[in-house]
């Protein structure tokens, strides 16, 4: 049976860089990604029981942002009125960073996306932010088991790290969604 590929996004990369050090036990090789910003870190070890390769990553900060579409980005031409009902659309963050573009390279043929984001729900949304990106070019498994997961920690310790990743869970979809309501109010 082949490795399973587990793709790991942190929220920064001096997060990322800790957690590989500390998953590893000190054995990660860590390369520059292409976007200049985050560099990757990898190695192999055992995940669910199974061998596995591990590939650690980051974000900086969120991946996309909400603005007004077109001509509603003008405030000078428009009436604000209108920016009440007018359509919103996600665009790229940080455009330098090319940071959809990078996630989706580095994510191509994993099995598993594990989530190292706040535990907040701004933390939450980054990680549907990331999985937008990364979902559409994982591997796909026939088992029925959840792919897609989250750590929750509440400080770079050793110990608290290794409880996380034994105690993984689901992203929270609802506290994303309230990130994106406020967002949009904030916005209009």
């Amino acid at each position: 049976m082949s490795k399973s590929t587990v793709f790991m996004v942190a929220e920064k990369p001096s997060l990322a860089a800790s957690l590989a050090k500390i998953l590893s036990k000190n054995s990660c090789h860590s390369r520059k990604g292409f976007n200049g910003a985050c560099s990757i870190h990898e190695w192999n070890g055992s995940f669910k029981g199974q061998s596995a390769f591990f590939k650690m990553t980051s974000v900086c900060g969120h991946v996309m942002s909400l603005d007004f579409t077109g001509r509603y980005n003008n405030w000078d031409s428009v009436d604000p009125v209108e920016l009440f009902t007018c359509p919103t659309e996600k665009k790229e963050a940080t455009p330098k960073l090319k940071m959809p573009a990078f996630l989706s390279q580095e994510a191509k043929g994993s099995n598993y996306l594990v989530l190292w984001l706040d535990c907040d729900k701004e933390g939450e949304n980054i990680c549907f932010e990331v999985i937008n990106e990364v979902e559409p070019v994982m591997a796909r498994s026939h088992r029925r088991e959840q792919f897609i997961l989250c750590a929750k920690f509440s400080a770079i310790t050793e110990k608290d790290i290794k409880a996380a990743m034994k105690c993984l869970v689901s992203p929270n979809e609802n506290e994303s969604k309230s990130v994106d309501a406020r967002q949009e109010i904030d916005l209009r």
